[in-house]
């Protein structure tokens, strides 16, 4: 995924314009099912996605489905079963007139619903969701009778689209010549599609893969054909890529599809209400599979709907925090767990192939027999990713959703050892069927994530205890950091070449990213090392992160701008600075040199003066960090071309910057930007989107759906749960040896924050940090194993510590004066329920920073 560059249309609107043109929030409520969150605007131009961890539905809240996506221009939507898409749409009418457009979308935890007009009496609404385990979505009609007993007819069109995920519509080969044409045909009461052969291209193997569409119901008629698209019918075919598209189309060029049709007649009570279930079911083995896990689903839909609700209150009761000085935080962090699930996938039998950049289709290199990952986003981006991983382990595991972070590392170790040969370098970008987009040993980046994957796993262990997977892990993490310094610092200064997570012309061979996060791999490498008593990778890599560390600032400090070089041109280091946004990373970087954590690389001094400079409008915008900053408000060159676009990435960096200097009333504001386009939002409610609205991008609503950003993103998550569950409440557990500090900071401003069942090991804490009338409390009940406690609190500047308290009794305490500020820290016992309290008093000194 490359971060600077996108192929979206540039509409360059005016700030004020965003702000008054963006809908009202969305409505929330709260049944005993699921919190819900609801829209009713614009419904035809909003996307949405419902998935499960072997299927997902993409399609437009107004209960269509319109071409969309970009990757294979216009086939990225649908319903998909990794690594196939099944459909392009599924439709519904009642009495001979197709449903639609939907007046209402509702986004619920597992499930959305539509709710459409009523016709005669009859209330109609649609619900769409994805069991977990089955390569199958379902769609419920529920039909709600208010007058007499009648007799009511059904509808449903069907088209297919039986598609790889990989060749993409540029690659070579190209899904125009890839894709084979469908077959359509009516068996035991239900539509089978089938697309059996082999494609016409170098290497591809035969294969027979089916979509099967049926119901609850016994249909009483049944056609099939060529279109068969409900009320798309006649199709408006966008031409392949790159050639120029119309804004909306209900196909594309690469379409071989089949259509068909089931018609149904349903008795309905007086004033009664009944609900009728469908479903489409894929398989990459015929049809056979296809009809057996479909008449399985189908025997109990509405069961299979209460699980899937019921395993997501179950992940919705981990981490449950209360912010009632920042509701809209709040909200978010429970949607953003969800989207964690959401975007959660399994893809089996894997060919992993050496694609070099979609311009060869190779023998497989080897075989991966499953990985379970989280996907990067929908509809365009749902395969693995180590950068997207690799940040998103962070909220992952504050979320307590640990087997997922797990499992996504996995994933990348198996398929980097065997598309680098060994190397230790991490690949970029998998498709579901194995094919590496990019990431091999002969590609110049992305060398940033070889450097982040030991730190990822390093987070990892330590939030669960787990040694085993540190043990699994750890050749791989050894190799990383090896390869960095053997292939990729040719010149021995310690600051490795190649590209990092911005790929735009212009950089110096050295960047920022890339030198911060080996950096903070070496240390982490390091802990991991010690642990495990290999005193010789702990000399090494410790070494050369001394050597890194001494000379950092003096290497990439700009005094003048001020910010940190984002990248150093060969020979003599030169500094450029462009204001890309990994001028952020010294400070958003959290190093482990020893048995505490360093909240950022960045000096307090250096640290203040670039995350205020960030904050200027030259950088950040109305929701959030510019991709790149732009001229006026620092004397660095202006840009070649201005680029800015706000990520969600971007901002939730420059959140977890500002907290770990404990500027947290400035982080609000980067918190809250990502929050909001959770509830106020462009398209899904409750969904994180990859891009927010931002001049040189413009809105997702108002963008064609071939060209858009994704409408659920995982990385956005970064900013809003770790950040709350981090810094906010001071969780900082270091389970590998079974030790736990607890040292929160409110935000200015705010008296109370409380956090339940968060997950570590096998047990959990709850954490509750309060302030007020000059006394600063921390309530913590642990529920599991451990040898040491800290607890503690993050004073603010100006207060003199005069009592602290544990249990109401006087107890000795330390002063740690860091990043983040003046620490107040205790030994309390390793179980049972404790609370700190520290008493203080204004004073008119106080040390020179609250970051020292």
């Amino acid at each position: 995924m490359r971060v600077a560059v996108r192929r979206w249309s540039v509409v360059v609107i005016l700030l004020f314009a965003l702000c008054s043109a963006l809908p009202a929030a969305a409505r929330t409520t709260h049944h005993t099912s699921s919190p819900t969150l609801s829209v009713d605007s614009r419904l035809e131009d909003r996307r949405y996605v419902v998935a499960g961890d072997r299927a997902y539905v993409v399609g437009t809240e107004d209960g269509l489905f319109p071409a969309m996506g970009f990757h294979t221009r216009g086939e990225m939507g649908g319903i998909w079963s990794p690594p196939i898409k099944l459909l392009d749409g599924i439709w519904f009418g009642i009495d001979g007139r197709w449903l639609g457009p939907a007046r209402e979308f509702t986004s619920g935890y597992g499930y959305v619903k539509m709710r459409f007009p009523g016709r005669d009496g009859l209330g109609i609404t649609r619900t769409d969701f994805v069991p977990d385990g089955h390569r199958t979505a379902l769609f419920g009609l529920r039909l709600k009778n208010t007058g007499s007993a009648r007799r009511v007819s059904i509808e449903v069109d069907a088209h297919s689209e039986l598609m790889s995920a990989y060749p993409w519509g540029e690659t070579r080969p190209s899904q125009k010549t890839f894709n084979l044409r469908d077959s359509a045909s009516y068996r035991d009461g239900r539509l089978v599609f089938r697309e059996k052969g082999r494609p016409p291209a170098k290497n591809a193997a035969p294969h027979d893969w089916a979509a099967v569409v049926g119901s609850t119901l016994k249909p009483t008629g049944h056609a099939t054909g060529h279109n068969f698209r409900g009320p798309q019918d006649p199709p408006v075919v966008c031409p392949a890529s790159p050639a120029s598209a119309p804004a909306r189309c209900d196909d594309t060029a690469y379409g071989r599809g089949a259509g068909g049709e089931l018609r149904y007649e349903v008795k309905l009570s007086a004033n009664s209400t009944r609900t009728v279930w469908f479903a489409v079911t894929g398989s990459q083995s015929g049809p056979k599979e296809a009809l057996r896990v479909q008449r399985r689903v189908l025997a109990d839909p509405q069961g299979e709907l209460r699980e899937k609700v019921s395993r997501r209150l179950a992940l919705a009761s981990r981490t449950r925090v209360s912010i009632p000085g920042d509701r809209t935080l709040q909200k978010s962090v429970g949607w953003s767990k969800q989207n964690l699930a959401d975007l959660t996938q399994e893809a089996r039998n894997l060919e992993v192939r050496r694609t070099h950049t979609g311009q060869e289709y190779p023998p497989p290199a080897g075989r991966v027999k499953k990985i379970r990952f989280v996907g990067a986003g929908f509809p365009d981006y749902p395969w693995l990713f180590a950068t997207d991983g690799e940040y998103t382990a962070f909220p992952l595991v504050a979320a307590g959703q640990f087997s997922t972070a797990e499992d996504h590392l996995r994933a990348l170790e198996a398929v980097s050892e065997i598309a680098n040969r060994g190397s230790g370098k991490v690949v970029h970008e998998t498709v579901t069927d194995g094919s590496v987009y990019f990431g091999l040993n002969s590609d110049d980046g992305d060398i940033d994530e070889t450097a982040k994957f030991p730190s990822a796993v390093a987070l990892v262990w330590r939030w669960t205890g787990g040694n085993r997977f540190r043990d699994e892990m750890y050749p791989f993490v050894r190799k990383n950091l090896r390869y960095i310094f053997r292939r990729q610092d040719r010149d021995g200064d310690l600051w490795p070449e190649g590209a990092g997570n911005v790929e735009a012309s212009g950089l110096g061979q050295e960047k920022l990213d890339v030198a911060v996060y080996t950096l903070r791999g070496l240390y982490d490498l390091a802990d991991m090392a010690r642990s495990k008593g290999d005193e010789k990778t702990v000399r090494w890599a410790l070494a050369k992160a001394s050597s890194m560390r001494s000379r950092f600032e003096k290497a990439w400090w700009m005094a003048n701008i001020p910010q940190y070089a984002d990248s150093l041109r060969d020979p003599g280091n030169k500094k450029l600075e462009q204001r890309w946004w990994i001028g952020v990373t010294p400070m958003e970087a959290e190093l482990y040199p020893g048995g505490r954590p360093l909240y950022g690389l960045a000096t307090p001094s250096h640290a203040r003066k670039a995350l205020g400079l960030r904050q200027e409008h030259c950088y950040t915008g109305r929701f959030g960090l510019y991709v790149q900053g732009y001229s006026g408000c620092d004397p660095a060159p202006p840009p070649a071309t201005p680029n800015r676009q706000t990520f969600t990435l971007n901002t939730a960096i420059m959140a977890v910057g500002e907290g770990n200097y404990g500027r947290l009333g400035e982080q609000r504001r980067y918190t809250d930007d990502n929050a909001a386009l959770q509830l106020i939002p462009d398209e899904q409610p409750g969904a994180m989107p990859e891009i927010a609205p931002s001049p040189d991008y413009g809105r997702s609503i108002d963008e064609p759906f071939n060209e858009r950003a994704q409408v659920m993103q995982a990385w956005g998550t970064y900013g809003t749960i770790w950040p709350v569950v981090h810094q906010q409440l001071g969780v900082i557990p270091d389970m590998g040896r079974e030790r736990l500090a607890v040292i929160p900071q409110l935000p200015p401003g705010q008296h109370r924050i409380s956090g339940k069942n968060i997950k570590l090991g096998r047990g959990s804490i709850s954490v509750a940090a309060t302030a007020g009338g000059g006394t600063y409390r921390t309530v913590v009940r642990p529920r599991v194993h451990l040898k040491h406690l800290t607890l503690g609190y993050v004073v603010p500047r100006g207060r003199r510590v005069f009592l602290v308290t544990l249990d109401g009794r006087p107890i000795y305490y330390r002063v740690y004066q860091t990043h983040r500020g003046r620490e107040i820290l205790v030994r309390a016992r390793t179980s049972g329920r404790q609370a700190l309290a520290v008493h203080t008093l204004p004073r008119r000194f106080d040390s020179p920073s609250g970051h020292g």
